[in-house]
């Protein structure tokens, strides 16, 4: 498969796309005069934590709908969500989308890769995404991200917040994809100071906000006072149980670190907020990136589509201006800087991690 980095720059797919069609070529699929909405339609199929996950089905969705209203379309008249309450729905979704003649149908999650590899064998003349994950097909385009980088810097930031050098990680399934959110977690951490405790616990899920919740509250309870979460709608659990000990005591420091969107509004309690920072990842962007390239008739088909650090594919929010500090922000900008010109390597995976803690 072939890699494709893309940079965030709608304009320019529009602007493409007007000159394509004004020379009469570059596309078999009708983008309509100026002001008319193109003949080409999207969905996506959530996992399990629900469209509106305040995560990362959540930002799926928005981006789907940012990219309706960029071209004058309406929810069930161009675009539109199948949602999944467990496993056995992913199938069935992808099929009944296909079946109601959408251009291109959205898998939002790794663990839509076999529905989404038997689906697309099945109906070859449909274009499929897969975010998170790569599945190889002509007709299919994997959408990546490099979470491991993003989360080093919010790992930056709780070690500089912390003031009992205890973290908590909360992730969703125990899976190579959320390995690399924990292992880029650790590094950052570590590598303001190794010798930072993280506690690691996953839910089995991304759905489970109670257990989430429990989770939380032991870490909590444990002495951790920033714990990050890497767990879908279980990871309202950990934001729950923050706002919690808040309420009951708003002297204590306690913070929670969102993922996927910039979770701020999540963290507010009165004159408070529990956010200190969210690992964004721009799953909405890359959902109307892709299907404006579908309109231009430039789907990535059988390639895979990165999304990085260095075209903002993923950060740092620094929305909680209180919390962040100006010393903070420095060093988060500082580690982002070196990452990007390659002088840090960032770990993906748990033997990565061991390695790198080894050099600090």
């Amino acid at each position: 498969m072939k890699n494709r980095k893309l940079m965030f720059l709608f304009a320019l797919f529009v602007s493409i796309g007007m000159i394509l069609a004004a020379c009469g070529g570059g596309s078999d699929v009708d983008n309509g005069s100026e002001g008319d909405a193109p003949d080409y339609t999207a969905a996506i199929v959530t996992d399990e934590g629900g469209v509106d996950d305040k995560s990362f089905n959540q930002s799926a969705w928005e981006g789907l709908q940012a990219w309706g209203e960029e071209h004058d379309l309406s929810k069930g008249e161009g675009f539109d969500y199948a949602q999944s309450n467990d496993a056995s729905d992913y199938l069935p979704n992808l099929t009944s989308l296909v079946r109601d003649d959408y251009n291109l149908v959205f898998g939002i999650g790794f663990l839509l890769e076999d529905a989404v590899s038997d689906v697309a064998g099945q109906y070859p003349d449909t274009n499929f995404a897969i975010v998170d994950t790569v599945v190889d097909a002509p007709n299919v385009a994997s959408i990546t991200f490099a979470e491991h980088e993003g989360s080093f810097l919010v790992g930056v930031a709780a070690a500089m917040k912390t003031e009992s050098d205890q973290l908590g990680f909360v992730g969703g399934v125990d899976s190579d994809l959320i390995n690399k959110f924990e292992a880029g977690f650790v590094a950052g951490a570590k590598s303001v100071n190794p010798d930072i405790e993280v506690d690691i616990q996953y839910v089995g899920d991304f759905s489970s906000a109670d257990s989430g919740k429990l989770i939380a509250t032991r870490m909590y309870n444990d002495g951790a006072d920033v714990i990050y979460h890497a767990a879908g709608a279980a990871g309202n659990g950990v934001f729950a149980q923050a706002k919690d000990i808040k309420q009951n005591d708003p002297d204590r420091q306690v913070w929670v670190i969102g993922v996927d969107r910039d979770q701020y509004e999540e963290g507010e309690i009165g004159d408070h907020n529990v956010t200190l920072t969210s690992m964004v990842k721009r799953v909405d962007t890359s959902v109307q990136e892709v299907s404006n390239l579908g309109v231009n008739g430039e789907f990535p088909g059988g390639e895979i589509v990165e999304f990085g650090l260095a075209d903002e594919g993923v950060s740092a929010a620094k929305t909680n201006e209180e919390a962040l500090t100006d010393d903070i922000v420095t060093e988060i900008d500082n580690w982002k800087e070196q990452i990007i010109n390659g002088d840090v390597e960032v770990p993906q995976t748990r033997d990565e991690l061991e390695s790198f803690e080894s050099s600090l």
